[in-house]
């Protein structure tokens, strides 16, 4: 008979709590405590070097591992879940501890365990250098005070190289997709063009909307009715429409207004401030028919299927004293914007005076409406008589000239034709997104995603990074295949729960051309 005999290893892998109180405790025997964090998605010698290399700045070696949820590098990432890789660590022997943690902020698991070093390897130094020493200057000495960081010795070796190239994460067209997309763009132009954003000034108006996703169990069939059943568990609540349109600009835009319409009865106007970047300024009207735009979507709880959806809304265009303060505003406000971004999901904001308003007085005027079941058939692109860059999805590009039939491509011609927009984007679900201009210039982007968690908000993220780098005259391609890239982010989100941020794209992309 034999006896089950616990592993070691099993020892070594803590919570966040346990390992701050061990470091605590190492440290104050006289310990120098040495960290390394990173996702350890692959064992290779590289890594291997990198680990032993760092065991030898002190006397205790602590690897903190990136949760799935945070891992940003690209398609198919992480091929391993969490566990299996604080497993794989914990079985190296110069490693003491290891740690599953949140990395939604970069560098936050350092500042909350305190090691006296924090070792880097070269692979993650060269593209720390290329995304975060630009964005996260300030943070990471905030973050890291104190902690001596080192970079350890050995050979650079790419984990999202080998993924890339022997894992068949992507299919062969978008292999050499990217292949010929990385003789045009090095990282470092794709990184200076993002960040050229920053001075951009840009007016957001459009409909602000409150997402509610109440989590659902199913109980079984109504004994009177055919129905099923299901008890509540919980629920979240997030700021979406034009809010989260807002949320994601003001990640790589310094200087972002947001002008949207509120009801006079439950506004929301306390939690929606909450949920707004801080840089944001915003400027609230008050319609006094109706309610600040609620949608209620029921979701299984289990497998995040939604079951139905309720909406709290007066989807009737605003008229009188409320449209006139509105234009009067604009008119004043949008000469001095380079970009005016129209977020328009059909809720009774943006009337016919507000389009007329836009039309006539704005720099650079992109322009994003959206079909839902309120407004089907009724809320599309063709009210607009000026519209310099379009985003849309392939079903509201068919309705604006009743296409039902055609191939993408032609609906597409079609419509830039109809609207005379210098830009058109039609994003494609799993077939990525098609843009072209008005000189017949065409580029196709294949999807990048592999992992699709939530559809709701991915097109206002899309529209969000894409209308910026069309004002700021970048090339169709570049601007198709950002798009792509923030879509493919945005899917891993639960709707609007938070914004993509600009250092999550620098770090896919950088993982995306490692081919």
């Amino acid at each position: 008979m034999h006896r089950q005999i616990k592993r070691s290893t099993d020892r070594k892998i803590l919570c966040l709590e346990d390992l701050i109180q061990k470091v605590e405790e190492l440290k104050a025997k006289g310990k120098t405590v040495v960290q390394t964090h990173g996702v350890f998605d692959i064992i290779h010698p590289g890594m291997i070097q990198h680990i032993t290399s760092a065991k030898s700045l002190g006397n205790v070696l602590i690897v903190t591992v990136i949760k799935d949820k945070d891992v940003r590098r690209g398609p198919g990432r992480p091929v391993f879940s969490e566990k299996l890789r604080a497993e794989n660590v914990s079985n190296l022997e110069p490693v003491d501890y290891v740690c599953a943690v949140d990395d939604g902020v970069p560098f936050e698991c350092i500042k909350q365990i305190k090691p006296d070093i924090f070792a880097k390897g070269q692979s993650y130094s060269e593209r720390d250098k290329k995304i975060h020493d630009k964005i996260f200057k300030e943070e990471r000495e905030l973050y890291l005070g104190k902690i001596k960081i080192f970079e350890t010795s050995g050979f650079s070796f790419s984990s999202s190289k080998i993924i890339n190239n022997f894992l068949d994460i992507y299919p062969e067209d978008t292999k050499q997709y990217l292949r010929e997309f990385l003789l045009k763009y090095s990282f470092g132009s794709i990184a200076e063009n993002i960040n050229s954003l920053k001075n951009l000034k840009v007016l957001i108006i459009g409909d602000g909307i409150i997402d509610e996703y109440h989590y659902c169990s199913p109980m079984g069939k109504a004994a009177k009715a055919q129905l099923v059943v299901n008890k509540f568990l919980t629920y979240e609540r997030f700021a979406g429409g034009a809010f989260a349109i807002a949320n994601h600009i003001a990640g790589i835009c310094d200087n972002v207004t947001l002008v949207t319409l509120l009801g006079a009865n439950d506004s929301h106007e306390a939690f929606i401030t909450r949920n707004l970047k801080p840089g944001i300024q915003t400027k609230y009207f008050i319609r006094d028919d109706g309610p600040t735009v609620v949608k209620k979507r029921y979701v299984d709880w289990y497998n995040n299927q939604k079951l139905f959806e309720v909406n709290y809304l007066n989807d009737l265009y605003i008229t009188g004293d409320c449209e006139s303060e509105i234009i009067k505003y604009l008119s004043s406000a949008i000469p001095e914007y380079d970009l005016v971004a129209a977020c328009d999901f059909g809720h009774g904001f943006i009337s016919r005076g507000v389009i007329g308003v836009m039309d006539k007085l704005s720099n650079i005027l992109a322009v994003n409406t959206q079909t839902n079941a309120a407004n089907t058939g009724f809320n599309l692109i063709t009210k607009y008589r000026r519209s310099d860059f379009v985003c849309l999805d392939e079903p509201e590009a068919r309705l604006a000239i009743q296409n039902k039939f055609d191939g993408a491509r032609e609906v597409a011609d079609e419509l830039i034709h109809r609207l005379g927009s210098e830009k058109l984007i039609v994003t494609l679900g799993k077939k990525g997104a098609y843009g072209l201009d008005k000189a017949g210039n065409t580029h196709h982007a294949p999807i990048f995603s592999s992992k699709v968690i939530d559809t709701v908000g991915a097109g206002d993220a899309f529209f969000a990074y894409t209308a910026p780098c069309f004002a700021m005259k970048m090339p169709l391609d570049f601007i198709t295949f950002i798009g792509n890239v923030v879509g493919a982010i945005a899917v891993q989100i639960i709707g609007n729960k938070r914004a993509v941020e600009k250092y999550e794209i620098l770090e896919f992309i950088h993982s995306l051309l490692k081919n």
